[in-house]
């Protein structure tokens, strides 16, 4: 196999964002996942795990996402501040029916974002919520001045502004969100939007309207449609982002698989419905830039990644599931799709981050594990912030099935502000290793270092055993007069630095 690397020819810009996060008030993410409370026995800062929030640190999480999900457009954030005493306890109708009694809330995501060092993503309700409502709640995050929801906020205990980096107006409105049709969610946005004051104008909040769901190219226009018609201001500060919601389900909905127990064909099928993403980035972009064509609006997919059945004697409301190499590749080949199409990707948010389907992290009481999805954010994590390159990578069609065929490799390419080229290959083969000669055109490399991350098909990591899928150092890879070349086994993820001759 044949890969071209041009470290002369920068294609685009792949935004840390793009390695983004999503935590929502469902099963464990939020409590016991993430937010312990200050008088729990598990070491915390604040009420935040200390285990969680460094090793997220360690894997360089550059933004978070909150509160929803669906939940989101059934939140009212006045719930969720003050005396935790006064907050109010309610049902979570949307997940498992369990208590919700908002002792995490605004401030609380704020502080743990602080703690993570990460930019924050918050999704408004437009569902149930007023704009009175939206406006107050941005009033409050971030207007520094005099104003009755700044003295609020200053009475709960930060007189300082907060910094909103991204908000969306709404969550699923064409579903949980209000079962929306496009030209009223497109009236809404223009109306709700208006009210997302930029307090500090120097650090605009960057707005975000409710795409499509999958391959819903009817919702995608028309509400751009909607949005753009009589708007002179569309492309200053009216929106910045539309989102796409896209997971990977083997069988579909009514008959979702095992999580952990699958065959080759299962294997297959996965991972040709996770590239299928690559698809709907490709058609969705084109109508977008219909109505864009600076390019200023970005493709936020801020729900992505594998669904399978719930883990066998926990709540179906919680939505947790174990992660194998499965995932790992899934994980992989995603985020190679959307580095290559960093142009128009602007922030991705895998679901969800701690105990919720495709999570990095999995935590049971004290104890707490790394995912093989969390190794591989952890290996790329070298594109965030570099500048994609001009690389084509010779690849075949494998499977078991002609309906769900994969290419037997991915690839991206990427060039740090040191100027050594970040290479993520993937091998999605289940039984053939592949030699992979690396060509980079007028450049020497002088030294390459590679970590991998291999496994079989179903292995994944257990509390008793939390090291069984863990990263290695990859031996199999040297230079050569062209560039590199390496030998790549089955099921694998690799992430080669090469660092080339100045």
């Amino acid at each position: 196999m044949k890969l071209y690397m041009n470290p002369n020819r920068i294609v685009g810009h792949i935004n840390p964002e793009i390695y983004g996060h999503f935590s929502e008030h469902l099963g464990r993410c939020i409590y016991e996942g993430l937010f312990v409370g200050k008088d729990s026995p598990i070491p915390n800062t604040n009420g935040m795990r200390n285990d969680v929030v460094e090793a997220l640190k360690d894997m360089k999480i550059p933004v978070l996402r909150w509160p929803g999900g669906c939940f989101a457009d059934e939140y009212h954030w006045r719930d969720g501040i003050g005396p935790k005493e006064d907050r109010k306890k309610l049902i979570n109708t949307h997940w498992g029916g369990v208590v919700e009694d908002n002792s995490f809330g605004s401030d609380e995501f704020m502080e743990l974002c602080r703690q993570l060092g990460c930019k924050t993503y918050i999704n408004g309700n437009l569902g149930s919520g007023t704009v009175q409502e939206m406006s107050e709640w941005i009033e409050y995050l971030t207007y520094d001045g005099v104003s009755p929801m700044a003295e609020l906020r200053a009475k709960n205990g930060h007189k300082e502004p907060y910094s909103v980096d991204y908000f969306a107006v709404g969550n699923e409105n064409w579903g949980c969100g209000g079962n929306m049709t496009p030209e009223y969610y497109g009236n809404l946005y223009r109306r709700y939007q208006t009210y997302v004051r930029n307090y500090n104008p120097e650090k605009p909040i960057y707005k975000i309207a409710c795409g499509p769901n999958v391959d819903d190219y009817e919702w995608m226009r028309e509400v751009l449609h909607t949005t753009h018609r009589h708007a002179p201001d569309f492309l200053h500060g009216f929106m910045d982002g539309i989102s796409l919601h896209y997971y990977t389900i083997p069988g579909g909905w009514e008959n979702k698989q095992s999580a952990t127990v699958f065959d080759e064909k299962g294997w297959y099928e996965t991972l040709n419905r996770a590239l299928f993403i690559e698809t709907l980035i490709k058609r969705h972009g084109e109508i977008l830039r219909q109505y864009d064509e600076s390019g200023k609006i970005g493709f936020i997919v801020d729900e992505w990644g594998t669904w399978f059945a719930c883990e066998p004697l926990t709540n179906p409301g919680f939505l947790y599931q174990q992660n194998t190499m499965r995932d790992a590749l899934v994980a992989g080949i995603s985020l190679n799709i959307f580095n290559k199409h960093c142009n128009l990707v602007k922030m991705a948010n895998i679901a969800q981050l701690v105990n919720v389907l495709q999570s990095v992290i999995l935590t049971e009481g004290e104890k707490m594990l790394l995912t093989p999805t969390y190794h591989v954010f952890h290996m790329y994590q070298k594109h965030q912030d570099s500048d994609l390159i001009d690389s084509y990578l010779d690849t075949k069609e494998i499977g078991l099935e002609e309906k769900f065929m994969v290419p037997n490799l991915s690839e991206s390419v990427s060039i740090d502000k040191d100027g050594k080229l970040q290479l993520t290959l993937n091998n999605l083969s289940l039984d053939e290793s592949y030699q992979v000669d690396g060509m980079i055109s007028e450049k020497k490399a002088v030294a390459v270092n590679g970590t991998i991350l291999t496994n079989e098909m179903d292995a994944y990591n257990t509390f008793s055993q939390p090291d069984k899928v863990k990263t290695q150092r990859f031996e199999a890879v040297k230079l050569t007069e062209k560039g590199i070349t390496l030998t790549i086994p089955p099921c694998s993820v690799v992430h080669l630095e090469i660092e080339l001759e100045q």
